[in-house]
């Protein structure tokens, strides 16, 4: 009892009685030194989905046709806690959930996002830092930070290796981040998950997958020149959009890389075993900025992927998807459900752009209509997969609460010949509380 009742003490002066005490004026934030420089941060996030949609040709959910679907799941649910203990020793933890929907396992337990320790050699030229973090390379956007995001949701092709060797794009490893000038840069080494506790992962067949072998280690960095308003670097998680309240231009690039990370069987004997490196290679440039006098903003991302997975290698996904498996003999080559070809061996362009319209009339609520298109042009695919997604934020208080509308729409594949046989359509209504 006596431990119950010191943790639900310190919790309620971390929550209420220290609210906004230091300069970091988002979250609820508690100074550990007069001068507020030594701090802890409480910050929460939830993102609540509710959708209808037709499934893909043959969908199956245990074992019964489900030809559309309506549910209602969490899409996200975040606690992150983190700050400077001391002058240059920086904590950052998050916890939380993915991905509960209707065909979930109940009761599902909340689990570390992240467990980071980092030390400042220098305040603003080089951190080094380990831990579970997302503190890899690649691009902008393989790191997003979901609550500021412009879409209903981040592109999550950019995320490569998304819960097949790291937990939803987290990493075991070590990292050195900073800023020299306009430079803002980081790298990462980390040791891959084992492939076996992975989804998506298939038995090892002429078309390339990831391998069940001992994984090499994985490095991958990331830079961005920032041409005008310089971004925080404080946590690895990049600002989706400012909603006008900085002037940002960046333009970026990064790679990933792991040896023998994909493997695949011999097209001659179809018993020797060929491994291949992992090898990605991006740029990308990201706008955001206020236009003209009257609260209007605009945000712009564009990015362009050369991804090598190995021969062939397609994966299928959908986010919380309700459909579990495909009829047998389907020629649907899409996946269940509302899944699409997301990743793959090829080259993929991507691009978003958000609009806030002006506050002309003060209203307390903001709109942002948004689009964005994916298109992929996968080795495997004898026609280019794009996707479309387009919608609105209605923003009540900015990012903190914040209802979206989304309709997506996607391609279905005939695995006979690898080629567009339909579309169809996915609506989403989100709600997200942020403080």
């Amino acid at each position: 009892m006596k431990k119950l009742f010191l943790f639900g003490f310190l919790l309620n002066n971390l929550l209420f009685i220290s609210y906004g005490q230091n300069k970091n004026t988002d979250g609820v934030s508690y100074s550990l030194n007069e001068n507020g420089s030594a701090y802890l941060k409480l910050n929460l996030t939830n993102q609540i989905w509710m959708r209808y949609g037709e499934n893909n040709p043959g969908s199956l959910q245990n074992n019964e046709p489900l030809d559309k679907s309506f549910d209602v799941g969490i899409r996200r649910a975040r606690i992150q806690l983190y700050g400077m203990i001391h002058e240059k020793t920086f904590l950052y933890t998050q916890m939380g959930i993915n991905n509960f929907g209707a065909n979930s396992i109940r009761k599902p337990g909340i689990f570390f996002h992240d467990i980071v320790g980092e030390y400042h050699l220098s305040k603003r030229t080089l951190h080094l830092g380990m831990g579970l973090s997302g503190w890899g390379g690649l691009s902008r956007f393989s790191s997003p930070a979901v609550a500021s995001i412009v879409c209903l949701d981040v592109p999550l092709f950019l995320q490569t290796t998304n819960d097949v060797s790291d937990q939803f794009l987290r990493k075991l490893g070590v990292y050195a981040k900073g800023k020299i000038g306009k430079i803002d840069y980081r790298l990462m080494i980390s040791s891959p998950m084992t492939i076996k506790n992975a989804t998506g992962v298939n038995s090892i067949s002429t078309q390339a997958d990831f391998s069940i072998k001992p994984a090499a280690i994985q490095s991958s960095a990331y830079v961005m020149y920032q041409v005008l308003d310089e971004e925080s670097n404080l946590v690895p998680y990049t600002i989706g959009t400012y909603l006008g309240k900085k002037r940002i231009l960046n333009i970026g690039a990064g790679f990933q890389h792991q040896k023998n990370a994909m493997w695949h069987l011999s097209d001659t004997t179809q018993k020797d075993t060929v491994s291949e490196p992992l090898l990605n290679i991006a740029f990308d440039a990201f706008y955001d900025a206020p236009i003209g006098k009257k609260g209007a903003a605009v945000s712009l991302y564009t990015a362009y992927v050369k991804t090598n997975y190995g021969k062939a290698y397609l994966r299928n996904n959908a986010p919380m998807n309700l459909s579990d498996a495909v009829i047998l003999g389907s020629k649907n080559g899409s996946g269940p459900g509302t899944a699409f070809p997301m990743y793959g061996t090829g080259n993929v362009f991507y691009f978003q752009g958000g609009y806030l319209l002006p506050n002309q009339n003060n209203y307390s609520f903001r709109l942002m209509p948004y689009f964005a298109i994916m298109h992929a042009d996968y080795d495997k695919l004898n026609e280019a997969m794009n996707l479309f997604d387009l919608g609105f934020n209605l923003l009540l208080k900015e990012h903190k609460t914040k209802v979206s509308i989304n309709y997506q729409n996607r391609p279905i594949y005939n695995n006979s010949n690898w080629r567009v046989q339909e579309r169809l359509g996915l609506f989403i209504l989100q709600l997200q509380l942020a403080i």
